[in-house]
């Protein structure tokens, strides 16, 4: 059975959207949402990324960082979903609840179930790349992988109460 989500609403599975208000931490800087970090690394190193970085929403982090008044970081192609990676880790990592959300989909194929994104969902043709269902099986697996190998997760604390 293929899991399939989008909204922050989507019980139980709208912790996978990078708009979920799980912030987590990383690069030394708090990130409110994955979606705040990845917009942000669009502009690495600028007052735009910091400016994104204190976006009261998830919504307006992407506004910021998907306006072309700014030119991107040159290598943002090659670079962007390995920021997805990262952030996506950093995030499930962080927090206990969601990380179990993710580990309880066992095998199942998840994919954001968005017509309007041909790369990071499955785009109106449902024939899209799912890069960012890619990254959260992915994500599962290493977790999988570090709870076998450890007993638990290393390397995050919760810091919900930011």
């Amino acid at each position: 059975m293929t899991i399939y989500f989008y909204g922050t609403d989507d019980v139980p599975y709208g912790c996978f959207s990078n708009f979920s208000a799980h912030g987590f931490d990383l690069d030394g800087r708090w990130w409110s949402t994955s979606e705040h970090y990845f917009q942000a690394q669009k502009f690495a190193g600028t007052r735009h990324a910091e400016l994104i970085r204190r976006a009261a929403t998830p919504l307006r982090a992407a506004e910021l960082g998907r306006d072309r008044s700014r030119p991107l970081r040159r290598d943002w192609e090659r670079v962007k979903d390995d920021i997805m990676r990262r952030g996506v880790a950093a995030k499930f990592a962080t927090h206990a609840d969601i990380r179990a959300v993710l580990l309880d989909t066992g095998d199942e194929e998840l994919v954001e179930d968005t017509g309007t994104d041909h790369y990071w969902g499955r785009g109106r043709s449902g024939a899209g790349k799912n890069m960012l269902g890619r990254i959260l099986m992915r994500t599962r697996t290493q977790l999988r992988a570090d709870l076998a190998q450890n007993g638990h997760i290393q390397g995050h604390r919760n810091r919900q109460s930011r």
